[in-house]
């Protein structure tokens, strides 16, 4: 959960530097939590015919909807980083069945050590990396 709220809290529109797997699948899976949530108050509210909690529902829907919708773009694309793919690689999930390897480059572990869009969020430098701290 302190994941999730982090990502939404301090990194809402932050499209630069990286993400490990487990901040990128630790969001997803909160986020897909609150709309079972929503969705299941929505159901509630068919299911009893009230159009107060069938509303109440579509809301909470909606709100979840939008207001998740550029974190989660923003979590993807950083955690394309972390595999050292641009974040336009995510455009292909548009397109059926190729938009396969874009979950499977999500499933990936991150390159070791800094890449084109930042160092590690690991940490740990590697042994003799220039300007490390850990050399001794």
């Amino acid at each position: 959960m302190e994941i999730f709220l982090d990502v939404l809290k301090n990194k809402y529109a932050d499209f630069e530097g990286r993400a490990r797997r487990k901040e990128y699948w630790t969001y997803v899976l909160f986020l897909l939590l609150a709309f079972l949530l929503a969705y299941f108050i929505l159901l509630i509210g068919i299911a009893l015919e009230s159009a107060i909690i069938g509303g109440l529902g579509g809301i909470l829907v909606g709100v979840v909807g939008l207001g998740t919708f550029i974190p989660s773009l923003a979590v993807a694309v950083r955690r394309l980083h972390d595999t050292n793919r641009s974040g336009w690689f995510y455009l292909l999930g548009i397109i059926p069945l190729v938009g396969l390897i874009v979950l499977v480059w999500f499933c990936t572990e991150g390159t070791k050590g800094a890449n084109d869009f930042g160092p590690d969020p690991k940490g740990g430098n590697e042994i003799g990396e220039i300007g490390s701290d850990d050399l001794v």
